[in-house]
């Protein structure tokens, strides 16, 4: 059985910087990235600045979709697996096939919604048959700035039900602040 740990937290606040301290320097460790690269100038210098931070001997997957796939795959090859992030995971599976954010209609993602979380019980009852220890960050959207619109509101929801789904099986849950992990559950 595997060992699924769950560390959550705001922006910022030191979850991929404390799953990294977590699955150590010399164990072999796959490092599964779900940011998809995109035209956003910015967003391509936080993934420049995360795979600056990465141990060079760990194994980067960059897999913004299949996830479930990946962890399959790395069980013969690696002893742990961090994914990072699902928040990042959520928006790649809300938005495939959707060419611009303007054209998704509130109903296509409430249509949506219900098999995007199907996946995330998925994706924790794969960790969970693994003999891997699998790390999961995710970002917690219901403590920050309310969105401003309904889709984002409807996403901040989406995450928080996700984040739940992960944490009921979950082994150890961390929530991250200002860089202190606080153990919550495990």
């Amino acid at each position: 059985m595997g060992k699924l740990i769950l560390i959550l937290g705001g922006a910022r606040s030191g979850k991929s910087t404390y799953a990294m301290e977590l699955a150590g320097s010399s164990r072999k460790v796959a490092y599964i990235a779900t940011a998809a690269p995109a035209d956003d100038p910015e967003m391509k210098q936080r993934i420049e600045e995360h795979k600056k931070i990465r141990p060079f001997h760990w194994l980067i997957v960059e897999e913004p979709l299949n996830i479930d796939k990946s962890l399959v795959d790395l069980e013969k090859k690696v002893e742990v697996a961090i994914i990072d992030c699902i928040t990042l995971l959520l928006t790649n599976w809300l938005l495939r096939g959707v060419t611009k954010i303007e054209n998704l209609e509130i109903k296509d993602y409430l249509d949506k919604e219900e098999s995007i979380l199907e996946m995330v019980k998925n994706l924790a009852r794969i960790a969970k048959k693994t003999a891997l220890t699998v790390m999961v960050v995710s970002n917690e959207v219901g403590m920050g700035i309310h969105p401003e619109n309904r889709l984002g509101r409807y996403f901040r929801d989406m995450a928080g039900r996700a984040n739940r789904i992960l944490a009921e099986p979950a082994d150890e849950v961390y929530f991250m602040t200002a860089g202190i992990p606080l153990k919550i559950k495990g």
